[in-house]
C-alpha cells in the first residue's frame, strides 16, 4: 500500500526544468539573505524549494484549476444565454 501512495505521489510531482528550479534556488537565496538577513547555501534553498513544491505547490496548482474551472463555466454560462 505504501508502494502505491509513493507512486501516486510521483505521479503528481511538480517537474521543473533545470534553468527554472535554478531560478527558483536563486530567489530563495535573495529573499533570504535581503528580506531575513541570512545567506544560506544551495543546499538550503534546494531543500525549502522541495518543501514548497511537495507541500504548497499542489494547493495553490488545484485553487489555480477550481479558478480556471468557474471562469469557463461563467463563459460557458454567457454562451448559453444567447439562446432563445
Amino acid at each position: 500500500m505504501k508502494r502505491d501512495l509513493d507512486r501516486k505521489k510521483k505521479h503528481h510531482a511538480i517537474v521543473l526544468s533545470k534553468e527554472t528550479k535554478g531560478d527558483m534556488i536563486a530567489a530563495i537565496k535573495r529573499y533570504c539573505s535581503e528580506e531575513r538577513g541570512e545567506e544560506i547555501g544551495d543546499l538550503q534553498a534546494n531543500l525549502i524549494l522541495d518543501f514548497i513544491l511537495e507541500q504548497l505547490a499542489p494547493e495553490l496548482y488545484n485553487q489555480g484549476v477550481r479558478d480556471s474551472c468557474h471562469s469557463m463555466a461563467e463563459m460557458i454560462d454567457d454562451v448559453l444565454s444567447l439562446q432563445n
